[in-house]
């Protein structure tokens, strides 16, 4: 008894190792089906697996058993294995025969006569995956010690089968992100936390060029780069996405726009945290470029339009002066001189947008002053330049409960505000307009709104006003004369402070344009 208990254990860890050592699911699934029968002395064996969608029981490896017998499907219930399953219970059946708790169908398909049946469950986390089923004793009948080995190496069985599906989905998801990542155009890297390169598909090699150097890190990869914000400051981020931008002057221009993301451990997870990063580029020089060129034309044509426009104005001045010219003399250079105002003006405002559009943070003259004075001051501007129509009436109401001071550059934040102003009047089509200048302190951000009555703005083109050179069109707000940067201005000022643009509006009650500043 004890050489037999000796022998049955020596067979566990020997079916224990061999069972461990598969990962393959088919190679696997043979290997128990060729084990399961030493186990217990048996003749054969046949294993089946559960399939959760309709909840039968099927053959996943029939060794030696024939192809129509192969597709049988048993139900919860049904047959021994059936019962097996549903109940979760080891069954021992010597006399096959007399008990009808035995599905025939398989004999009668497969023409094998079964005499004895030792029926196992393969449990994990207390769900039956399958059946495993012992069939004929070589020797004697099954016994209780029998059914114990057999219980112990369908246990082992079920966590083979488990870390082989395991880790055949974890391969094919891997194999899916390879192919993503492949076929992706972006630059795709996947790091560890502190940026180590653990995964990187064609474009990135490209960009980086990884065959060459062979970077082990995402910041040694970006070496040669101009990043911002910088490296450091990315890792450090609390945020889940960091967009970031990537310039290299030598040996060519090239500008990447990126986003890093923070990959989160599972909330539910033992050690919760950071789990690694996935960085995205795309190569945006030809954006960039065609933005530089636009700008330098932008600048040239206003240039170039300012001196013919001097002479134009200046000598429809003298004419419009001219006492001695007749009526349609006088009429004609006093249209000449409104409408050269006029252009004068929107090429100022050009300028001043290719201005705008080519300065940074660093380049901002910055100085403290009181928002208070610059609203006053701006509301007396815009009223000094006005030409209310018939019947016209703007009136303004300035809100600003405490005093606050910004450190800003004041010109910026002003022609910024006047814009928005300028709009809320121009595309106001009441008789009675209402413009509303407000400040406040709101979690450590300066909040400058100017809200007005006007007709609103379409839910649709809200994430448009602040496109360049785009107006919401004239079929709705009526012909409005502008180049449509009023409020693409006002977001690059916001932009270039740090802060923050955005608005709110509903249809036949108003807008509500806010500059979010931060106020340190």
């Amino acid at each position: 008894m004890v050489t037999q208990t000796q022998e049955s254990l020596e067979m566990l860890v020997m079916v224990s190792r061999l069972l461990s050592s598969k990962l393959d699911i088919s190679e696997l699934l043979a290997t128990i089906m060729r084990l399961a029968s030493r186990v217990v002395g048996a003749e054969r064996a046949s294993l089946y697996l559960l399939d959760e969608k309709t909840q039968e029981l099927y053959f996943d490896v029939a060794l030696g058993l024939p192809k129509e017998v192969q597709k049988l499907r048993l139900k919860l219930g049904e047959g021994l294995a059936g019962t097996c399953a549903k109940d979760r219970t080891s069954i021992i059946m010597n006399d096959v025969a007399s008990d009808n708790r035995h599905a025939g169908k398989v004999d009668a398909k497969s023409g094998f006569i079964t005499t004895s049946l030792l029926t196992c469950p393969m449990i994990i986390k207390g769900k039956a995956i399958g059946v495993v089923q012992a069939i004929n004793k070589i020797e004697d009948e099954f016994t209780e010690t029998d059914k114990n080995n057999f219980e112990a190496f369908a246990s082992q069985a079920a966590i083979a089968i488990e870390n082989s599906r395991l880790f055949s989905s974890v391969k094919e998801e891997k194999a899916k992100m390879e192919v993503v990542f492949k076929k992706i155009k972006e630059a795709a890297i996947l790091t560890s936390p502190d940026g180590e390169i653990l995964l990187l598909n064609d474009s990135a090699k490209l960009f980086l060029e990884f065959e060459k150097f062979k970077f082990k890190n995402i910041k040694d990869a970006l070496s040669n780069f101009s990043v911002k914000p910088s490296f450091d400051d990315i890792i450090a981020s609390d945020k889940p996405l960091n967009p970031f931008e990537v310039e290299r002057e030598k040996p060519k221009k090239f500008f990447m726009e990126g986003t890093a993301i923070k990959l989160i451990t599972d909330k539910e997870s033992k050690n919760p945290g950071i789990e690694g990063w996935l960085w995205i580029l795309s190569d945006i020089t030809a954006q960039k470029m065609e933005a530089s060129m636009a700008r330098n034309f932008l600048s040239l044509i206003s240039h170039k339009f300012k001196t013919p426009l001097a002479s134009i104005n200046g000598y429809a001045q003298i004419l419009s002066d001219d006492n001695n010219a007749n009526d349609l003399a006088k009429k004609a250079a006093k249209t000449i001189l409104t409408q050269g105002a006029k252009l004068n003006e929107l090429i100022e405002n050009l300028l001043s947008f290719v201005t705008i559009d080519n300065t940074d943070d660093t380049t901002l003259n910055k100085t403290e002053f009181d928002i208070s004075e610059l609203l006053e001051e701006l509301i007396k501007e815009v009223k000094g330049t006005m030409k209310p129509g018939p019947d016209e009436v703007t009136n303004f109401k300035l809100v600003t409960p405490e005093k606050i001071s910004l450190k800003a550059d004041r010109n910026f934040i002003k022609t910024a505000l006047k814009h928005i102003v300028e709009n809320a009047i121009k595309f106001n089509t009441a008789r009675e307009k209402l413009v509303i200048l407000s400040s406040q302190l709101k979690d450590g951000n300066i909040m400058l709104s100017v809200g007005d009555n006007g007709p609103g703005i379409p839910p649709e083109e809200l994430e448009n006003v602040f496109n360049k050179f785009y107006q919401v069109e004239a079929s709705f707000t009526g012909q409005i004369e502008g180049w449509g940067i009023g409020l693409s201005f006002a977001k690059r000022v916001a932009d270039i402070h740090n802060g923050k643009i955005f608005v709110k509006s509903q249809l036949e009650k108003g807008s509500a344009f806010t500059l979010m500043l931060p106020k340190a």
